[in-house]
């Protein structure tokens, strides 16, 4: 209980916390939706999207509560995870799961404006915004509003997430980069960096940094998740419930 109470005063210093309006759909629980703490409130939450701390610079049309939402499914692997990484010392941090398709439009429509660079320096210094699409960073059809699709990473049992704070890494090859440190785990880049270092397997990282991405993915592998090599946050439930080659498979209902 402490445990979970200390994960709720994090995220409410932080400015994540909006309860008092959360209540999810009784269409979104009959398509098999819960809010992930339902399944396992160790796990933390920092849902970025509902934040102006994101590639976009606000808050995204959507994420009306600072909750994750996933599918039954996916949580109850991801508490398969939770306790496992917690035997090492470890627990999971959820930046995104379920994402509306509104969310991932307004990707798109932020794509093609072309004056707005507000968050170029902290998530695509040597990328062209207009290319990420092309270079896989953002889908047009994200398997995340599929609901099995999560981005995370891991921190410390005994830290805490705090506000983010950019500093500046140094990458293998000597370029400097911006890294944005919020109390998780480093592995090597920030989260959305979009930019090769974010590779699981990029050289731009020192071996330390590519150890802890490994180990990630191989405990996510375990528990029946297939990562993505271009994020070394991203996975998919492999048995997702709604397969990727179905139009009925995508949702937009509001995370409330």
């Amino acid at each position: 209980m402490y445990r979970i109470c200390m994960n709720l005063l994090i995220s409410c210093a932080l400015g994540y916390m909006n309860f008092s309006c959360c209540e999810l759909s009784d269409a979104a629980r009959a398509k098999g939706f819960v809010y992930l703490y339902e399944v396992d409130p160790t796990i933390i939450e920092s849902p970025r999207y509902a934040t102006a701390e994101n590639f976009v610079g606000k808050p995204l049309p959507g994420y009306t509560c600072s909750r994750i939402v996933i599918t039954m499914q996916a949580a109850q692997a991801l508490k398969k995870v939770q306790d496992e990484v917690r035997q090492a010392g470890y627990s999971l941090v959820v930046w995104d799961a379920y994402r509306p398709q509104c969310a991932v439009d307004c990707f798109m429509q932020w794509s093609t404006d072309s004056a707005d660079q507000v968050k170029k320096n902290s998530y695509y210094p040597f990328v062209n915004k207009a290319d990420v699409f092309k270079l896989g960073y953002v889908d047009r059809r994200s398997g995340h509003s599929r609901g099995s699709t999560v981005d995370l990473t891991l921190i410390k049992i005994g830290k805490q997430l705090h506000a983010v704070q950019e500093k500046q890494c140094k990458l293998t090859n000597g370029q400097q980069m911006a890294f944005l440190d919020d109390g998780t785990l480093n592995m090597g880049s920030s989260f959305d960096m979009f930019d090769t270092v974010s590779h699981t397997y990029s050289d731009l990282v020192a071996a330390t940094y590519t150890k802890r991405r490994l180990y990630l993915r191989s405990v996510m592998e375990k528990h029946g998740f297939r990562p993505y090599d271009k994020e070394w946050w991203h996975f998919t439930l492999i048995n997702e419930p709604y397969p990727a080659d179905q139009d009925s498979s995508y949702f937009n209902f509001t995370i409330s």
